[in-house]
């Protein structure tokens, strides 16, 4: 049977024996209309007072958005927000927009464009975080963990913050959204290696649909919390990337609600893991480069069976890309377990670790394969990987090779699958 895989920006087909499981994210409707349901989130909030209500002329508003690797509707989202804003006697010169990078490059000027249309590029003041600028950033203490706690400057010297982003599975923080907008989005690079650290990672509750007793997103919460005055907006979406669900309001509570709801809609049990899992990172902008598509292997590996295999189906328009530290790592190791080893070194600290760590991990339960346009296969085998270059071959190898028993996930880790 043929399965339409999300891949890139325009998807691709698959072919897939007829017996085989595929788990897509359950169907939920788009709202009738996106705008009405942004003002009626912010005008009826979870868990507090409406938007308008906190607002007073003078004062000074940061909205934090996500970077160009995630599906957030910035340019649909946000003019909704600032129009409130504005309705509520809030000035242009008072508001400023922040670009959650993390630890991620800046964007070009065309890519700011595109995610935020020119209207907002041409007439608000739009910055871009940097998480190496020290004076760009304030303590905040150290948290629970005794790791320190930095912030942008930006973000917390104004009055209200209103921190933007869309709710998915995460890889190793549970959900994204919520406090993410601030750790790791708005935070230092000291911050994000520590709450991202080999130990966190390995932590048993570091991983996919946990949020509570989760060590990483406890501590991302944190550091949010830390932060006064902050309105939550976040949505949901569904496959062609309309919204399904906008939760604001309260930090904790809107990004709970969001989070249940995507779990009704991406949480599926299984009562045997698979040989062979075919998988994506759900096609653009997610799967723009390799280091990002790590989120797809893992979301395999919880349905793989030890010593099975994956097929990762991801474009890579951007390589692997040249930007950070995931390439050097993977070239400068010998093997997967080499790999987790330099990592779990005491001490180790390195921008990137997190993701090579769980890409060793993965790559130690099951043989991965990747079939990729935007890869050479020079690349795909410094990167510790096997290519594919022809998707039904190298599948009936696979099946031939490791077994009948197969999973197909389209959208890749926007499917949870759990072994019960």
């Amino acid at each position: 049977m043929k399965i339409r895989m999300d891949y890139g920006r325009q998807g691709l087909e698959l072919d897939v024996p007829q017996d085989a499981d595929v788990f897509l994210v359950r169907e939920t409707s788009a709202v009738p209309d996106e705008t009405a349901a942004i003002q009626e989130a912010l005008r009826y909030p979870i868990g507090c007072k409406p938007l308008c209500e906190g607002l007073r002329p003078g004062m000074t508003v940061a909205v934090a958005h996500t970077d160009i690797t995630r599906a957030t509707p910035n340019d649909r989202l946000l003019p909704v927000i600032l129009a409130e804003l504005e309705a509520g006697g809030i000035r242009r010169e008072d508001i400023t927009l922040l670009n959650g990078l993390g630890t991620h490059r800046p964007q070009t000027e065309s890519e700011l464009r595109a995610m935020l249309g020119d209207g907002i590029v041409d007439h608000y003041r739009c910055l871009q975080h940097d998480a190496t600028d020290e004076q760009g950033l304030v303590s905040l203490g150290d948290s629970r963990r005794g790791h320190p706690l930095k912030v942008n400057r930006h973000l917390l010297e104004a009055d209200l913050k209103i921190l933007t982003g869309f709710i998915e599975p995460h890889f190793f923080a549970g959900y994204s959204g919520g406090p993410k907008a601030v750790l790791p989005g708005l935070a230092g690079a000291e911050t994000v290696f520590a709450n991202h650290s080999p130990a966190m990672i390995a932590e048993p509750g570091a991983g996919f649909d946990r949020t509570l007793g989760n060590p990483i997103w406890e501590e991302m919460l944190e550091a949010a919390l830390r932060v006064e005055n902050t309105f939550l907006v976040n949505v949901t979406l569904n496959r062609e990337n309309a919204i399904t669900g906008v939760f604001a309001g309260d930090l904790r509570a809107a990004h709970a609600a969001g989070c249940n709801f995507v779990r009704q809609s991406s949480r599926y049990e299984i009562d045997q893991p698979y040989d062979v899992v075919v998988t994506t990172n759900s096609g653009y902008p997610l799967d723009q480069n390799l280091y990002q598509c790590v989120k797809g292997l893992a979301a395999a590996a919880k349905a793989v069976r030890q010593g099975g295999a994956i097929l990762l189906l991801a474009a890579c328009e951007e390589g692997l890309p040249d930007h950070g530290e995931y390439a050097r790592l993977l070239r400068e190791a010998s093997s997967p377990q080499a790999l987790l080893n330099t990592v779990l070194q005491p001490g180790f600290t390195c921008q990137d670790s997190w993701q090579v760590q769980i890409q060793a991990q993965v790559q130690l339960k099951a043989y991965v394969t990747v079939y990729s346009e935007g890869l050479s296969d020079a690349q795909v085998a410094d990167s510790l990987l096997a290519p594919c270059r022809n998707l039904a071959a190298g599948l009936e190898a696979l099946i031939e090779r490791y077994g009948p028993r197969i999973c197909v996930l389209p959208q890749g880790p926007l499917t949870i699958l759990d072994l019960v």
